[in-house]
């Protein structure tokens, strides 16, 4: 037992208490553990076997839970500066290295590099200690007061751009992450810099400037140069495959996501890891493997969240997992993975869901059926997206078109499209949806057909829906042979296209498709399926628009009994999530069976 002074830490191992310029921090009892037996024996490596049985003597424990430690003990580091002290040894363990710290202190260094001995302010140590307990809000405002009183090291600048980013501000880490790079630079170490050049990248490209996502892309291939085993390339080959996505190139995407997920994984570090993994499965789902994707996705969200990354990656995390779930119209799955993603947010600090979050979660509100409460996230989400991700207004508006076709405001759902549109935004199938109520079903099969054409991500995740929707409007159009061949492609992949959402779809166009060869016996089956796959999902406006079809079909082959019994459930949810479309249609029928009711009567 004995005191351990590093920097400005002293670690009191009679006491269990860590000081931070002389100020007690509080530490979990296996994270004061960890970094006392490190200290103890920082002459030498500690396997990851010796860790565990020290750690948890007599118990078995993954990895895993090693992982977080160590974790949890940079994060600790990270408050006076020393995070890069912490050194994970792939394949082996970890070492606590404290020469750099030392030799600080014998001259100064060329720049203020996050690996020096600082002496800290009030202000600086505040701000460190609000980003360990991930109060956002108040580590900007005390980094502000450090820098104005030159208190902060390169580090720091790193993780005021992070508290800016979690508080939906990125724009204004800017700066701060072009200071870091360049201090970096200047200090000598050309790798630490490519770390803020990527961020950069990435929040360039969240705003839609895809050339400036690049040069700072570029920028970091020259800093990396030929450490290819590095943490820092690992992030490069992430950050690489978004830029291939968004360029077009899934095939080129997932290639580089496999490279970053390899990286992460010879490392042993959590967060490339997970980062590879969940493009790797993103762009899996685009090129049609759709369970190797979704596993991918799934154990990405569980590896990267279970080792305490930070809440931009968590968020990339689960985004990418939703926005796959509403592009496959996977809706069952988003909706634990939406109120996943918002417990998650608040817990790690994020009092203000993401513009993004907002949208994931007015989408699967809009399909569950509580409509003005879908359409007022989806507009709080508009607001937000101008902030911290522009390129995404264009989904925000389809998603609003979307909301209000389904209430029935027709007018409003038409602007809400056409702008998606002119943001850069396929807003289909939804568009034609609103074109085939409005009699337009030719310009719906022609919207269709063009949307498959192309290469981007957004459609490859989407095109099963848009087939299954083009099924139908090619039926509606008497393209009977056109429509037999989606059909056709969409049964015979059934892997590819295995959500209850597209199934529906799917059934739904058959259905189209048996009325119009007076197939009717087949189209009343084919009906009950898209009902019975729209109930598994939640979805009640999808279902009452089945159940509607179902009985007008059923009208038309004199089934009174059972029109009348969809035609009443139908009624229900109409009125329930308040469709003014979906009323007008039950009237409609409702004129019909009364009709043939008076009919009857009178020839009796």
């Amino acid at each position: 037992m004995g005191i351990h002074c590093f920097g400005d830490f002293e670690l009191n191992e009679s006491s269990r208490a860590i000081r931070l310029a002389g100020n007690e921090i509080e530490v979990q009892p296996l994270v004061f553990d960890f970094l006392a037996i490190l200290l103890r024996h920082q002459d030498r490596a500690l396997s990851k076997d010796e860790l565990l049985e020290t750690l948890w003597p007599g118990v078995t424990v993954t990895e895993a839970s090693l992982q977080r430690v160590a974790s949890l003990a940079r994060s600790v580091l990270r408050q006076g500066g020393m995070e890069t002290a912490l050194r994970n040894l792939p394949r082996f363990g970890y070492r606590i290295c404290l020469d750099q710290a030392a030799a600080s202190e014998k001259g100064p260094a060329p720049a203020d590099t996050g690996s020096r001995r600082s002496s800290p302010g009030t202000q600086i140590l505040a701000a460190r200690a609000a980003v360990a307990a991930r109060k956002w809000h108040e580590a900007a405002a005390a980094f502000r007061e450090a820098d104005a009183a030159d208190e902060l090291l390169t580090a720091d600048l790193e993780e005021w751009a992070l508290a800016l980013e979690c508080m939906g501000r990125p724009s204004e880490a800017i700066p701060l992450l072009t200071r870091a790079a360049t201090e970096y630079g200047m200090a000598g170490e050309r790798l630490r810099a490519a770390s803020p050049a990527i961020t950069l990248a990435m929040i360039h490209l969240e705003r839609g400037e895809l050339a400036a996502a690049k040069g700072w892309h570029k920028r970091a291939a020259q800093l990396i140069d030929k450490a290819t085993e590095s943490r820092e390339h690992g992030l490069w080959c992430w950050m690489g495959a978004r830029i291939k996505g968004a360029e077009a190139e899934p095939e080129h995407a997932l290639a580089l996501a496999e490279q970053a997920f390899e990286v992460g994984k010879n490392l042993e570090d959590p967060v490339v890891e997970s980062l590879g993994l969940i493009y790797r499965g993103f762009f899996k789902l685009c090129l049609g493997e759709t369970k190797a994707g979704q596993e991918d996705q799934d154990f990405a969200a569980a590896l990267g969240l279970s080792s305490d990354v930070d809440p931009i990656v968590g968020g990339i995390l689960y985004c990418n997992i939703l926005w796959a779930c509403r592009n496959f119209g996977d809706w069952a799955r988003a909706n634990q993975w939406s109120l996943s993603y918002e417990g998650w947010c608040r817990g790690h600090g994020l009092e203000e869901l993401t513009g993004s979050c907002r949208l994931h979660r007015a989408e699967v509100l809009g399909v569950h059926g509580t409509l003005r409460e879908a359409e007022a996230l989806v507009r709080a989400a508009l607001d937000q997206l101008t902030l911290d991700a522009p390129w995404a207004k264009g989904d925000a508006l389809r998603v609003l078109g979307d909301i209000h076709l389904a209430a029935g405001d027709f007018v409003e759902a038409d602007a809400a499209y056409r702008a998606s549109h002119a943001a850069g935004w396929d807003p289909q199938p939804g568009f034609a949806l609103l074109q085939m109520e409005l009699g337009q079903a030719e310009a719906a099969f022609s919207a269709l057909e063009r949307s498959l054409v192309g290469n981007g991500w957004p459609m490859l995740q989407r095109r099963g829906m848009v087939l299954a929707t083009l099924a139908k409007a090619a039926a509606r159009t008497d393209r009977l042979e056109r429509a037999k061949a989606v059909i056709a492609e969409l049964e015979s992949e059934p892997q590819r296209w295995p959500m209850a959402s597209i199934r529906a779809l799917t059934a739904e166009a058959k259905a189209e498709l048996s009325m119009r060869e007076n197939r009717f016996t087949e189209a009343v089956r084919e009906l009950q399926t898209a009902c019975s796959r729209w109930a598994e999902i939640g979805s009640p406006t999808n279902c009452a628009d089945a159940r509607l079809s179902l009985a007008a079909l059923l009208i038309q082959l004199g089934d009174r009994t059972g029109a009348e019994l969809e035609l009443g459930t139908a009624l229900a949810v109409a009125k329930k999530v308040d469709s003014s479309r979906l009323m007008r249609r039950c009237e409609e029928l409702a004129s019909l069976l009364a009709g043939g009711q008076k009919a009857i009567a009178d020839s009796a």
